[in-house]
């Protein structure tokens, strides 16, 4: 896959990001929301941590959305700016509030986890294809999006699909699927997650995502089956890897792909010493798109994404400095057994940069 420029816009960038963030609250000391005393203010959204992560792994992106005309926009918009993240596009709506969030310490995983959204009627849930600039959004080489937008409103949804329809000049499409069932209410979510998927490029998904939400139970294969539109398509496989499918030599799948998919790629996880898994799935993204960008093989690409999802996991917050580039890309280059014995823990990505190439692999 190539990504080309979208025309001469005096303005384009390599990645754009469209979706809400929010204001995050993590809690100070273990324990239910009832007993926490006080919480740490940090900034949470799937797309807009692709665009930071990108950013901080030196392209130039852009976050498109709404927030409210308070104190909370305003810091969304400084923090995300902070990453050299362009925000020039983002709206202020003075009648709807920035949406916030709270949650308990640690992972997302167990009966003890605890979210407290406050979002709805937030400012993001009003975009629609009215209320955002969509030349500013088709503006970049690649345009993120992911299934949590659609789930907000029905302007969401609205803007969601004009987005991933055939579109003279689009940008290529990149696709998380990011089932969220609690979102979606009575709505059918697993439908319109399918549908927005068959209209992108790039689409990642888990394993456990594509079983939850469509009821493929089969595997990669099965998944590739049932969503043979995207030029690659990313399954992610927990701890086992991921593997990437891409259409045959020659063969578009929007004109038909190969009875029996195979996968064009794969790699393992990583060993890692997990701090915490916030945000790992967007890192993960980060990584592919960069890799991408760069015009990397496809297995590069996987490899890259499991390095920067590793920086995540090795740090306490949803988003972490990547590794330099020169370290990740000797990495990447491991022969496979190499590969599938490293480990990596906390600190690991600290490497000055220019001294990375002779760092020795942690």
């Amino acid at each position: 896959m190539t990504v080309t420029g979208t025309g001469n816009a005096p303005d384009v960038v390599d990645v754009v990001a469209l979706g809400e963030s929010m204001v995050t609250f993590l809690p100070t000391r273990p324990g239910r929301l009832a007993d926490v005393p006080s919480f740490h203010r940090s900034i949470g959204g799937a797309e807009s941590n692709v665009a930071c992560a990108l950013a901080a792994a030196g392209h130039t992106t852009r976050w498109v959305s709404r927030v409210g005309a308070d104190g909370f926009g305003d810091h969304l918009v400084e923090a995300i700016g902070a990453y050299g993240v362009d925000v020039s596009h983002v709206r202020r709506d003075p009648s709807r509030p920035t949406g916030v969030y709270f949650r308990t310490a640690g992972d997302r995983a167990g009966d003890t986890h605890e979210v407290a959204y406050y979002r709805a009627g937030s400012a993001a849930s009003a975009m629609s294809p009215a209320g955002v600039d969509l030349d500013a959004v088709r503006a970049g080489r690649v345009l993120h999006l992911s299934g949590i937008t659609a789930a907000l409103s029905s302007g969401c949804l609205e803007l969601m699909r004009e987005l991933t329809a055939p579109h003279p000049g689009r940008p290529l499409i990149s696709f998380d699927v990011n089932h969220r069932p609690g979102l979606w209410g009575d709505a059918y979510g697993p439908e319109v997650l399918l549908d927005l998927a068959r209209g992108a490029d790039i689409v990642f998904v888990g394993e456990d995502e594509a079983e939850e939400a469509w009821g493929l139970t089969g595997g990669p294969v099965t998944i590739r089956e049932a969503l043979p539109e995207p030029e690659v398509l990313v399954v992610k496989q927990g701890a086992e890897g991921a593997v990437a499918f891409s259409p045959s030599r020659g063969q578009s799948c929007r004109w038909g792909c190969d009875t029996t998919p195979r996968p064009a790629a794969m790699a393992s996880a990583l060993k890692v010493d997990v701090v915490a898994t916030t945000g790992a799935g967007d890192a993960f993204a980060a990584g592919f798109l960069s890799a991408t960008l760069r015009g990397l093989p496809l297995t590069a690409r996987l490899r890259h994404g499991h390095l920067t999802a590793a920086a995540t996991l090795t740090a306490p917050g949803d988003l972490a400095p990547p590794p330099p580039r020169p370290l990740a890309d000797r990495l990447a280059t491991l022969a496979t057994p190499a590969w599938e014995t490293l480990r990596l823990g906390p600190g690991w990505t600290d490497a000055d940069a220019e001294a990375a190439e002779e760092a020795p692999i942690p």
